[in-house]
């Protein structure tokens, strides 16, 4: 038997009721120690379009409330073999956006301290940098596993360094990626130009696009991936636009073309024997969703990766 505190039972209580912790799980203060938390970072500072992923956190938990136990895609109930905790919202400053970076990576640095894994709710995908400043403090540099529409290695928007599409140039640039295991998936749409994708090799980053799943189907781009990824300690960082705008409307930069949620599920299983350091789900935009579909889609990418964390975490 296990002595971890799970969800509230929704036998007892209703599933819409009480306060919408992620997956109905205990907050960080009511427990004694936890070794998976759930973060949310409600910050959009740094989008270049659609505003209103600051409100990502608070509306994926809502989109999680009927999230179960057992895992049986992965054949593993997560919260009986770890301790996870909903760890709240880090306050960040919505008008300094290089204040706001500092505050993301003392905030994940100290909570990485009291727990062993961290996802993450975003957000734009500007907290990714950040985040990848705290994981490489304790783990060096790392693989990076980046699902999205776009590469978000491009370098500046109107002279900033640091906005929603640059993440990845600023972490390659920083040293916080290894640039012989870092891939992007499900990219696709138009760019600026063939120099884009020039620039992103350099930078370190193999890409398994959405055409290339389209023609080869997802085994083939799951095998490329794992053979590109190895055993390195991994950062997934997934930009919900990586799925089709059917599946995801609530976005900021909806691209069409995209992968499936039951495609994204599927390659996130087959991550199961690597060694994930840390995640984030981002780019959550409520305003643009309907009837939870991208929320929804949302909170079981994150129950799926904690699956995949506390899995993980009970082999060690």
């Amino acid at each position: 038997m296990t002595d971890n505190i799970g969800p509230i039972d929704a036998s007892v209580n209703p599933r819409y009721s009480g306060i919408a912790t992620f997956a109905r799980l205990p907050r960080i203060e009511d427990v004694e120690r936890a070794d998976i938390a759930v973060v949310g970072i409600p910050f959009d500072s740094g989008v270049s379009y659609r505003p209103g992923t600051r409100f990502g956190p608070s509306h994926v938990r809502e989109s999680s409330r009927l999230l179960r136990p057992y895992n049986p895609a992965q054949d593993v109930s997560p919260f009986e073999l770890a301790q996870v905790v909903d760890a709240g919202d880090i306050p960040v400053n919505p008008f300094d956006l290089t204040e706001a970076v500092t505050e993301v990576e003392a905030a994940a640095r100290a909570l990485g301290e009291r727990v062993q894994r961290i996802v993450t709710i975003g957000g734009d995908h500007t907290v990714a940098l950040p985040l990848l400043r705290a994981i490489a403090a304790k783990h060096g540099p790392v693989a990076v596993l980046h699902f999205d529409a776009h590469l978000d290695t491009w370098d500046t928007y109107f002279g900033a360094p640091i906005t929603h599409g640059t993440p990845f140039r600023r972490a390659s640039e920083e040293g916080l990626i290894d640039l012989t295991a870092s891939c992007h998936v499900g990219t696709r749409g138009p760019l600026y130009s063939k120099q884009d994708l020039e620039d992103d090799a350099r930078l370190g980053f193999s890409i398994v696009s959405s055409e290339y799943i389209e023609e080869h189907g997802v085994e083939a781009g799951i095998q490329r991936v794992l053979q590109r990824i190895g055993d390195r300690p991994l950062y997934v960082s997934i930009d919900i636009d990586v799925l089709d705008p059917a599946h995801a409307p609530g976005t900021g930069t909806p691209e069409a073309g995209g992968l499936t949620s039951r495609e994204l599920l599927r390659i996130l299983r087959a991550l199961r024997d690597r060694d994930i350091v840390g995640a984030d789900v981002v780019e959550v935009s409520p305003a643009y969703d309907h009837a939870q579909m991208t929320g929804i889609a949302a909170s079981h990418v994150v129950y799926e990766l904690m699956t995949l964390l506390a899995a993980r975490l009970a082999r060690d």
